[in-house]
């Protein structure tokens, strides 16, 4: 009995060692399992403040771009406005020149109608002054001749 005591005493210490080698290497295989998940989970985390620094970056870069936004959307309703003024300004003057060409035309019109009445009246000073000087030439020939007449009629009129 001693014998199969020993024997069973024997395979249970082999079967012990077994167990706890079996043991020994799951609890191996469990350690490198929390090592790696340790590790995932740094990775994860560091992904994670890596994410959330980016999506605080994201989120101050969207609030720029609204910024932006806002200002350029201020800036492009000016500048609606400038245009639409510059054009009212621009349809303003095309009606300006537009009348003042007009009135252009009819002050050269009025100056050809002018020029065309001084020429007129010119020729007719100068047909005038002819007419003029005729009729003084013609009095000055009457007068000559009736001052002689009168000569002669008081020098007949001595004579008698």
């Amino acid at each position: 009995m001693n014998t199969l005591m020993n024997i069973v005493n024997f395979l249970g210490v082999v079967a012990l060692a077994v167990l706890c080698t079996a043991q020994w290497g799951q609890n191996a295989n469990l350690g490198q399992q929390i090592n790696q998940f340790q590790k995932e989970r740094a990775d994860q985390q560091a992904k994670l403040a890596d994410d959330d620094k980016t999506i605080k970056d994201n989120a101050a870069d969207l609030d720029d771009l609204r910024t932006r936004l806002s200002a350029l959307e201020s800036s492009l309703k000016g500048s609606q406005d400038k245009l639409a003024k510059a054009q009212a300004d621009n349809a303003r003057l095309t009606a300006d020149e537009t009348q003042l060409k007009s009135a252009l035309d009819k002050f050269e019109q009025g100056v050809v109608a002018r020029d065309a009445a001084l020429k007129d009246a010119g020729d007719r000073i100068q047909k005038l002054q002819a007419e003029r000087n005729d009729a003084v030439t013609k009095f000055n020939d009457l007068a000559t001749k009736y001052n002689a007449t009168v000569q002669q009629l008081n020098a007949q009129q001595q004579k008698q």
